[in-house]
């Protein structure tokens, strides 16, 4: 697993979600409709600003009625976040009856996850506890909110998943804020920071022209389209 020095990490997290995703276009390392959340996936909580953080994935169902929990799962995913790289980002993918009704993370389980490294959570399902999360700091992006954790099981952990068209692998690395959560390419992570702050460079200019004296709608085109 490639994983970035705290320099380089805290690099990115001073870089908003949108510019990131612009940065990693510039490499032609995937297709430009692919690697970020759509409109499904809310940031519950935009007062945090960025949340970075290495995937540990877990399939969850917490609306088949009367099915049996595994215990030795939950212990296998307390385990694996005491042993994952740091920060956490943990997706769960609910692959339930009625994702929809799904409540898998609140307080209590919050409360853990950060203990144990993890600075958000992922996930197509529902979460609770808003207030009190909120109070712990830790992240939610979620397809929103629920009362009731139903019938909560975890069922694999570190498994590839996908969240509103996002394919995760464990171990990849993510980045949100409230814009969304966009994947950033292991083969490339060294080096979005840069061309991230290059671009916000470009964007500087472009933008004091346009509110400058000196613009023009042919002066702009020569601009955007000369290179």
């Amino acid at each position: 697993m490639n994983t970035l020095t705290t320099a380089q990490l805290d690099a990115l997290k001073a870089i908003d979600t949108p510019t990131i995703c612009n940065a990693i276009e510039r490499f032609k390392v995937r297709n430009d409709v692919t690697g970020f959340t759509g409109m499904n996936i809310r940031c519950l909580y935009p007062q945090f600003g960025v949340t970075l953080g290495y995937a540990l994935t877990v399939t969850v169902d917490s609306t088949t009625p009367d099915a049996k929990r595994d215990n030795d799962v939950w212990k296998a995913w307390v385990r694996a976040m005491a042993a994952a790289p740091k920060p956490i980002f943990l997706v769960f993918q609910d692959v339930g009856l009625n994702p929809e009704k799904s409540a898998h993370v609140g307080e209590m389980m919050a409360s853990l996850a950060k203990r144990l490294g993890a600075v958000g959570l992922l996930t197509n399902g529902g979460v609770r506890d808003i207030l009190e999360v909120e109070r712990l700091g830790l992240q939610y992006f979620a397809a929103g909110v629920v009362a009731s954790h139903g019938n909560p099981r975890l069922l694999q952990i570190n498994v590839p998943v996908t969240i509103d068209g996002l394919q995760i692998e464990p171990g990849d690395l993510l980045h949100g804020d409230l814009n969304g959560v966009a994947k950033i390419p292991a083969e490339i992570s060294a080096q979005i920071a840069e061309m991230a702050l290059k671009i916000r460079q470009e964007e500087a200019e472009m933008l004091a022209f346009i509110n400058g004296p000196d613009f023009s709608v042919e002066g702009f085109i020569e601009r955007k389209f000369s290179h």
